[in-house]
């Protein structure tokens, strides 16, 4: 049995637009319903909402029959979180918070097996279909997505630097964290903030770096992709299912007499 290609490793490579939808809801029940969307790929969120392993597996095997490609972001660039994500069968990663190229060379080594990487080595595991894919060893490092996530003005200065790192598939800016870094809490679409990503996109869009980030704003995300961003989040489950049970009955409380 052979590795399967990482569609969406090879899409942003190519700079084929790619769509994302974040997960966060840390149910396989809830992530099978949105698994056939057909998004380009998605983000089960370690970070900032409530999964563990078990609810990550579930997950990943609830996307595993779409066409979505089912990215992880752990809760933190820690090389024993990202072993057990692998065995696991994660696909690929978004790395929160990264401030230096140090800390992205950390990033790669944790998927990548000695000499070029600290990653420990299982031969059954779900990540190897149980000691079926022959070939894995020799070809995951050239399948697995590693997204750095870029979330401070100091490390937008550094950006380029850390997308050069050999290994890194795409920057991800994180404009949450930006505005929170700038004095603008709670302000991710001030434009203030942007006038700090894009002129640093697209340096990195000019060297061949895939760029990519999260907003809600779906006209917006179109924008991006159109100014060359390759990979662009557009919207959260949890926000989708909080605005259309408030709209649901707001629509019935508007027309009662």
């Amino acid at each position: 049995m052979e590795l399967a290609k990482n569609k969406f490793t090879h899409a942003i490579a190519a700079g084929e637009k790619q769509i994302g939808l974040w997960v966060t809801l840390a149910n396989p029940f809830v992530a099978e319903v949105t698994a056939h969307s057909g998004y380009d790929w998605t983000v089960i969120d370690m970070e900032h909402s409530p999964n563990d392993y078990f609810s990550v597996l579930g997950q990943l095997q609830a996307f595993s029959s779409s066409g979505t490609t089912a990215l992880v972001r752990p809760e933190w660039n820690d090389p024993v979180i990202v072993k057990r994500l692998l065995d696991l069968g994660t696909p690929g990663f978004v790395f929160p918070m990264i401030e230096s190229v140090e800390e992205a060379q950390k990033a790669v080594s944790a998927t990548r097996y000695p000499p070029k990487g600290i990653r420990g080595v299982s031969g059954s595991s779900r990540a190897t279909k149980f000691g079926r894919i022959s070939d894995y060893m020799s070809k995951i490092e050239d399948e697995t997505t590693i997204i750095l996530q870029i979330e401070s003005a100091a490390a937008i200065s550094k950006a380029v630097e850390i997308g050069s790192v050999e290994g890194v598939s795409g920057i991800f800016f994180g404009p949450s964290d930006i505005a929170a870094d700038i004095g603008l809490l709670g302000q991710p679409m001030h434009e203030d903030v942007w006038k700090l990503i894009k002129p640093v996109a697209q340096k990195l869009i000019s060297k061949g770096i895939p760029v990519g980030t999260l907003v809600l704003d779906t006209d917006f995300a179109a924008e991006l992709l159109n100014e060359g961003f390759t990979f662009v989040a557009s919207a959260v489950d949890s926000d989708l299912l909080a605005k259309a049970t408030d709209n649901a009955l707001s629509n019935v409380r508007e027309k009662l007499k």
